[in-house]
C-alpha cells in the first residue's frame, strides 16, 4: 500500500483507529491511510493485528499494548510522541477504549498535552444495536458485568430501572450463567437481542423473550462459542404507579413545589415523569 504522510496531522498526534470486528473488508479507508502512515502502530495483540496489517500491505511497526502492560506501553507511547513520532492505537476489534484496552493510554496521552485524533470505525455495541429493532432513544451501554454471580446480579439490579435497552458485553464461558442472571434479575418478559461472532462465518443475530433465552442457548452446543453481544429492551410500562412510588412523591409534594417533587421522584423511583405529574395533580387537587 502506497504511503500518504499528508493525511496526518502537522503536530505529533495519537490516532485512536477502529478495525474490523471479524470481516477485514469493514476497515474505513482512512484508517487504511492512517495505519500506514503512522511510525507505529501499538496493537493489542500484535500477531492478530500483523494479518490485517498484511491483508492491506501496510509495513508498519508494530508493538504491543494489552491490559498487562497498559501502564509501561503508555510511557514508551509518550516517548514516542515526544520524539515527534506519530503513533496509531488499535485493538483486536472494534473501536479502542471500549471494553477494550487504551482508555489508558488516552487518559495519558491527552493530560501530556498531545493531540488525540479518533479515527471511527466498527463498534460492536453500535452493530448489535443497528439490528435490534429496539426504538426507544438512547441506549446504556454497561460492557462486561462482574464475573461473580452475586455481584452480576446487584450490577443488574442497579440498572433495572433503566427506560433505555441495555448493552452488554459477554464471553462464551460465562454468556450462560449471565443469561440466566440476566433474566432472573430483570424479568423474564423483557425481549433480548443475542448478538453472536459479528461480522465472522458464524455470525447469528437472534431476538426473543428473555425467559427463552438460556434454553436457546442450550439447545445447540455452537450457540455458547464466540464473542456476544447482549442488548435487552427496557421494562415494560407500568400500570400506575407503585405504593412505594406514591410514598415517595407524597413526601416530597410536602416539602417541594409540584415539578420539583416530580422530577425527583423521576429519579429515586425510575418512573415516568408524565405518570408521577399525573399522580402529583392529583394529590394536590
Amino acid at each position: 500500500m502506497s504511503i500518504d504522510r499528508s493525511v496526518l496531522s502537522s503536530t505529533t498526534s495519537f490516532y485512536v483507529v477502529a478495525t474490523p470486528l471479524g470481516n477485514l473488508r469493514d476497515i474505513g479507508m482512512r484508517a487504511l491511510d492512517i495505519l500506514a502512515a503512522v511510525d507505529v502502530v501499538a496493537a493489542e495483540d500484535t500477531r492478530h493485528s500483523q494479518r490485517l496489517l498484511d491483508a492491506y500491505n501496510i509495513r508498519t511497526r508494530l508493538v504491543a499494548v494489552h491490559e498487562h502492560n497498559e501502564q509501561a506501553a503508555a510511557e514508551s507511547v509518550l516517548r514516542m510522541l515526544e520524539d515527534g513520532r506519530h503513533v496509531a492505537l488499535i485493538t483486536d476489534a472494534g473501536t479502542p477504549g471500549i471494553s477494550d484496552p487504551g482508555a489508558r493510554i488516552v487518559a495519558r496521552v491527552r493530560a501530556a498535552g498531545h493531540p488525540v485524533v479518533p479515527v471511527p470505525g466498527p463498534c460492536a455495541a453500535i452493530a448489535a444495536l443497528s439490528v435490534s429493532g429496539f426504538v426507544e432513544p438512547g441506549f446504556h451501554f454497561a460492557g462486561f458485568l462482574p464475573p461473580k454471580s452475586a455481584a452480576r446480579r446487584v450490577a443488574l439490579e442497579a440498572l433495572a430501572a433503566q427506560t433505555v435497552p441495555l448493552v452488554f458485553y459477554e464471553s462464551p464461558h460465562r454468556i450462560d450463567a449471565s443469561l440466566a442472571d440476566i433474566a432472573a434479575t430483570l424479568g423474564g418478559e423483557r425481549e433480548i437481542l443475542i448478538a453472536r461472532e459479528l461480522t465472522k462465518v458464524f455470525e447469528q443475530v437472534v431476538r426473543l423473550p428473555l425467559a427463552q433465552a438460556s434454553s436457546w442457548l442450550a439447545e445447540d452446543a455452537n450457540r455458547a462459542r464466540g464473542e456476544f453481544v447482549l442488548v435487552v429492551s427496557p421494562p415494560p410500562p407500568r400500570e400506575g404507579l407503585s405504593p412505594a412510588s406514591e410514598k415517595v412523591l407524597q413526601l416530597l409534594l410536602e416539602e417541594l413545589p409540584l415539578k420539583s417533587a416530580v422530577k425527583l421522584a423521576a429519579r429515586i423511583t425510575g418512573d415516568s415523569k408524565n405518570a408521577l405529574y399525573a399522580r402529583a395533580l392529583e394529590l394536590n387537587g
